[in-house]
């Protein structure tokens, strides 16, 4: 198909599957409509590993969003079906240029839209469907509409007629959704890549090309030797530093007195937002040192030997953090902003371990880049296809102290083991919220309804 034609499928599509719905399972039918559509209109040379995954990621993350419709899982779906078309148009262009080509197109809309012979291809003689579709329904559909509005205003029976048999029209909804639907489709069919961008994927390779010399140190008051002494001094006392930092950071976590619960929050929010700083500046030092020539000098070994010893206790530090904030999920419960931590604890980790095989590899520091883009993608698509409301709530009602109307409140998706719960207590007015609730998404209809609402069964048993 021409890009014109997916762009006006695409218009239809969102009238179609949004008008006068809600954004529920409606966004995930467009998202498997969309990695279906991009599949099919690939090249075939295009269809590699990389790209299959991104499919398979693509319907997986609509259908998550199908059955969760939250935020999370609106960003998957976002992120994997705009991957899915940069992947499957530009597979040599780096990851982390995605984001600018991305930002770029969202924002040069206006400009781009009317230079129309790049995205409206003019149809040889005779086989003209633009021409059909505006003869045989557009210019018919507009006259229709206008004496539509034109009748309805003159007489209240022809608008009553409309009306009882449930053809209201709304034409600003219409709009606004067919307005929304070509920028959706225009963006993501017609996006234009500068040439400026091509010039920075080649600066984004993983590997160095040819031989790397050294040429001249960082600094010009600086010679290159004076130079690998000050990083390897640097890297020493660094070490020593960490080594301290590690022994009194878990002499207070495993030896003091355990602190009250705002106490204990307040300290280790502290110390978590102490070690992600600790390890992106690490990170930062370790890319500075070893972002050219010292990854091929054979007088660097001790500096390389030192930038692993203090990647490896920064690891160190990032356990002893999970452990502490492990400690505070055992004494008051789990919470979004707790499974959040061990989340940029993980994130921080995978850099470490990134960060250990560009020195070890002799990579680019490009690569840690598009190591970690892929990493932060990963984590988005487990946090949009886990019920982490569930995960909390069954781990947390088993506790003495559980909070009822936190987790009535404050965390989602746990309805059934709630549920459940209030029947075992007797707790009639937590049942009925309950069934409130769920009762207002199950009376929405197909296209607006969030599927996981649609598997808790809220009728009462029939008595013998």
């Amino acid at each position: 198909m021409k890009k014109h034609h997916l762009i006006f499928i695409t218009v239809l599509a969102v009238i179609i599957l949004f008008y006068k719905e809600y954004i529920a399972l409606n966004l995930g039918i467009f998202g498997i409509f969309l990695s279906i559509l991009t599949y099919i209109q690939t090249k075939p040379e295009f269809k590699r590993r990389t790209f299959l995954t991104l499919f398979v990621t693509s319907i997986f993350s609509s259908l998550a969003f199908a059955w969760f419709g939250d935020a999370i899982s609106f960003a998957a779906v976002f992120v994997s079906l705009f991957l899915l078309r940069f992947k499957g148009t530009y597979p040599k262009l780096k990851p982390f240029l995605y984001i600018e080509v991305l930002l770029l197109n969202l924002f040069t809309f206006l400009g781009r839209v009317f230079n129309i012979e790049q995205w409206y291809e003019k149809p040889k003689e005779g086989k003209s469907f633009g021409k059909k579709l505006i003869t045989f329904i557009l210019i018919p559909a507009f006259f229709v509409t206008i004496f539509f509005f034109i009748y309805a205003f003159g007489s209240d029976h022809f608008a009553n007629l409309f009306r009882d048999s449930e053809l209201e029209f709304q034409p600003l909804t219409f709009i606004v959704l067919a307005i929304i639907g070509f920028y959706i489709g225009f963006i993501f069919w017609n996006f234009g890549v500068e040439r400026f961008i091509f010039k920075q994927n080649r600066f984004l390779n993983d590997n160095f090309s040819g031989l790397v010399k050294i040429q001249r140190p960082t600094f010009s008051f600086l010679d290159i030797d004076s130079e690998r002494t000050s990083g390897l001094i640097s890297f020493s006392a660094l070490n020593v530093l960490l080594l301290i930092f590690i022994a009194t950071y878990n002499y207070e976590q495993f030896f003091e007195a355990t602190k009250s619960a705002d106490g204990l929050s307040a300290e280790t929010h502290e110390r978590v937002n102490a070690v992600i700083m600790s390890i992106i500046m690490a990170i930062l030092v370790i890319l500075f040192y070893f972002k050219k020539g010292f990854n091929f000098d054979d007088k660097a070994k001790s500096l390389k030997i030192s930038a692993k010893v203090w990647i490896v206790l920064n690891a160190v530090l990032v356990i002893s953090a999970s452990l502490k904030n492990s400690e505070y999920i055992i004494n008051y419960g789990l919470t979004y902003k707790r499974l959040g931590v061990y989340a940029f604890l993980a994130m921080a980790l995978i850099g470490l371990i990134f960060t250990f095989i560009k020195i070890q590899k002799k990579k680019t520091n490009a690569f840690l880049f598009n190591k970690m883009f892929w990493a932060c993608y990963g984590l988005i698509l487990v946090c949009s296809y886990v019920n982490w409301g569930w995960i909390i709530t069954s781990n947390n009602i088993k506790r003495k102290d559980f909070a009822e109307n936190y987790h009535l409140v404050s965390i989602n998706y746990n309805e059934q083991i709630l549920l459940d719960y209030a029947e075992k207590t007797k707790n009639s007015e937590m049942k009925n919220q309950l069934k409130e609730r769920i009762e207002s998404y199950q009376k929405e209809t197909f296209l607006s309804k969030i599927l996981y609402y649609e598997t808790i069964n809220i009728k009462k048993p029939k008595s013998k």
